[in-house]
């Protein structure tokens, strides 16, 4: 049986990357800068504001976007999780979410 990746779990960075969490356990990042230096169309609403971070999420167990808070796959902006479980480099887990607010 060949295995489809599904993403569990997204956190977008300010520097626009985002780690992503895979049902196998994998951690991958992915760097959106050169996909947001040529957006256009929809894709180019990422880059108002804190749209980016803020309307990042999973849907379909994918990386996605949703830009009118909807949630719904039909309308989100989505990435294929096959293309970015092969093309996004294996990372470690980002200590800094753990690093407590006083440190």
């Amino acid at each position: 049986m060949e295995y489809y990746p599904e993403i569990y779990q997204v956190i977008p960075t300010k520097e626009h990357k985002i780690y992503l969490y895979f049902d196998d356990g994998t951690i991958r990042l992915f760097d959106a800068s050169d996909l947001l230096a040529n957006a256009k169309g929809r894709f180019a609403e990422l880059l108002v504001g804190d749209v980016f971070m803020e309307a990042c999420t999973v849907i379909g167990g994918t990386l996605a976007w949703t830009l009118d808070g909807s949630y719904s796959a039909e309308t989100c902006l989505d990435l294929c999780p096959v293309v970015l479980y092969e093309t996004c480099p294996t990372v470690e887990e980002p200590h800094w979410l753990f690093a407590s607010a006083g440190e």
